[in-house]
C-alpha cells in the first residue's frame, strides 16, 4: 500500500499532534462535507506584505462553493460598488461578496468617514456570523480596522470565539496585530521576495489584482 505526505500539512520535523490524521492512501475523493456537529471550525489568517491574502481567500472560497458549501466575503477596504473580477465572477456564481469600504484608507483624507465605514462592516460581519448561515465567511482586509483602531480586539474576538459551530472564517489583510495572530488557528505569511511594480514599474492587472 503507498501512503504519501498530506500536502496540507507542514513539511517540517515538528512533531505531530495526537489527534492530527495520518497519512493515508492516495484516494480520489469524493470527500463529503460533513455536517456542522462534526466540523472544526477555524479561523485562518492571511497576512503579510506579499501579494495573495486575498487571493487565497477567493481560492477558498472557490473550492467551498464547488461542495455547495455557503460562502460569503465582506470586504473592508475595497470601494462599495467595485467590479473587480471577483465581484464579476461571484455574480455567476451566485456566492455574496460585498465590497463595503471606500479604497486605500491609508490615503484617505475623511478618516472618521473611513472608521463609521469600518464599523458598518463590521455590524454586517458579525450579522452573518450570527445567522448561522455560512459554512466559510471571509472578512477581507479586517486587519487595517484593527490596526488604525477603528475595531477593539475586545469587541471583534469574542464575537468570533463564539462563531457557529462548524463555521470557518478567513481574515486577510497585512500587519495582523499579534492579539489576532496568537487567536487565529492557522496564521500563513505572504512574504514579498519580488513585485512587478516595485522592479519594472508595473501596476495592478485585470486577471491578476482587479
Amino acid at each position: 500500500m503507498t501512503e504519501y505526505a498530506d500536502p496540507s500539512l507542514p513539511e517540517d520535523s515538528s512533531p505531530r499532534h495526537p489527534k492530527a490524521p495520518r497519512p493515508k492512501q492516495r484516494t480520489p475523493g469524493p470527500y463529503p462535507v460533513p455536517p456542522r456537529e462534526r466540523r472544526t471550525g477555524l479561523v485562518l489568517l492571511h497576512t503579510g506584505n506579499g501579494k495573495g491574502k486575498t487571493t487565497a481567500a477567493l481560492g477558498i472560497l472557490l473550492r467551498a462553493t464547488g461542495r455547495d458549501m455557503k460562502v460569503a466575503m465582506l470586504q473592508f477596504v475595497k470601494t462599495e460598488g467595485s467590479e473587480r473580477g471577483e465581484h464579476i465572477a461571484a455574480r455567476r456564481l451566485g456566492v455574496e461578496i460585498v465590497p463595503m469600504g471606500a479604497g486605500f484608507t491609508w490615503l484617505s483624507e475623511k478618516i472618521e468617514e473611513d472608521r463609521a465605514l469600518a464599523r458598518t462592516c463590521w455590524a454586517r460581519c458579525r450579522e452573518a456570523l450570527e445567522s448561522e448561515e455560512y459554512d466559510i465567511l471571509i472578512f477581507d482586509e479586517l486587519t487595517y480596522a484593527l490596526i488604525y483602531g477603528w475595531l477593539e480586539h475586545e469587541e471583534v474576538l469574542p464575537v468570533l470565539d463564539a462563531r457557529p459551530q462548524g463555521t470557518h472564517v478567513v481574515i486577510t489583510g497585512r500587519k495582523a496585530t499579534p492579539e489576532l495572530v496568537e487567536f487565529a488557528d492557522l496564521v500563513t505569511e505572504m512574504r514579498e521576495v519580488k513585485h512587478p511594480y516595485r522592479t519594472q514599474g508595473v501596476g495592478a492587472q485585470p486577471g491578476l489584482e482587479l
